[in-house]
């Protein structure tokens, strides 16, 4: 079976900073032992099929016949070492952990699948009642008012906002034949800054709407976690849909850079050049969803 389509950005907390009860159970997830960055697609993905195969089915991954969340989950762990810093950044102290929230962002997914899905697929999908079901996700949902889960997911492809977060130069590509990945790492302040300049500049340049709402929501997002934090971009399953050739022409990270850069300057000229090196980019594996 193959790993989702999926692309993922990542807060990776340290330890310390997260408070009782969570402190407890994100503790105890790391002794069991964190999640291969690998393979955390396919572990996602077994953790809902189990959860689907259980007698009787689970309306959400991560939870018992009752509805009650069995622990925090699986958590991925990283080394503030392994972390690129501009000089005034901090990361750490480490370990630094990132919960894979599975059953909030489930509940969240299952909300937006009640608003958009029709009836009949909406009916077949679901164990229970259409009703029954939107009360218990808007309640998991309701839960994380006071808190955020630490992975936003896209798929089949990245939303192009994110790479405003990295630095283009950063990028790490591990091309094993079983193991590839490509990903990118920066410190929580360095990620605030840029976001920041970048929603600033494209609000001045076309408004309020598209990437600047993106920006928006992603900078009241990573304002919610601690300033010591590790924010991770991360091609996923997409990579299953790339050959070498893909990511050695893939400069969408320096593109995205570049846009800002020309929309602080009003070049308009460059900035159409850079957006459609991306559309022509991205708009091969986009497509690829409405052929599945």
């Amino acid at each position: 079976m193959p790993e989702p389509f999926v692309a993922y950005l990542r807060v990776y907390e340290p330890l310390s900073s997260f408070e009782s009860p969570l402190r407890e159970e994100v503790d105890a997830a790391v002794e069991r032992g964190s999640v291969d960055p690998f393979d955390a697609g396919l572990w996602e993905q077994h953790l809902w099929l189990r959860s689907q195969l259980a007698a009787p089915p689970r309306l959400l991954p991560g939870e018992n016949a009752d509805g009650e969340v069995q622990g925090v989950g699986g958590v991925l762990v990283l080394d503030p070492e392994d972390v690129p810093t501009a000089p005034a950044a901090t990361v750490g102290p480490g370990p630094l952990v990132c919960p894979l929230d599975v059953h909030g962002r489930a509940a969240a997914a299952l909300v937006g699948f009640l608003g958009d899905a029709e009836i009949p697929l909406r009916t077949a999908a679901l164990p229970e009642s259409v009703d029954k079901a939107r009360t218990r996700a808007g309640a998991v949902v309701s839960e994380l008012s006071g808190g955020a889960v630490h992975v936003l997911s896209s798929t089949w492809t990245v939303p192009l906002p994110w790479f405003v977060v990295v630095d283009p130069t950063e990028r790490c590509v591990f091309s094993e034949p079983d193991r590839r990945r490509v990903c990118w790492r920066v410190a929580m302040a360095d990620a605030r800054r840029r976001v920041a300049r970048a929603h600033s500049v494209s609000k001045q340049s076309i408004g309020d709407d598209g990437p600047t709402r993106i920006l928006k929501e992603t900078g009241r997002w990573l304002e919610r976690f601690h300033p010591h934090s590790a924010v991770e971009l991360d091609y996923g399953g997409l990579v299953q849909l790339m050959s070498q050739s893909d990511l050695d022409a893939d400069t969408s990270a320096e593109d995205v850079h570049a846009i800002v850069d020309a929309m602080e300057a009003d070049d308009a000229e460059e900035v159409a050049t850079r957006y459609e090196q991306l559309r022509d980019f991205w708009s091969e594996f986009a497509a690829r969803e409405h052929h599945n």
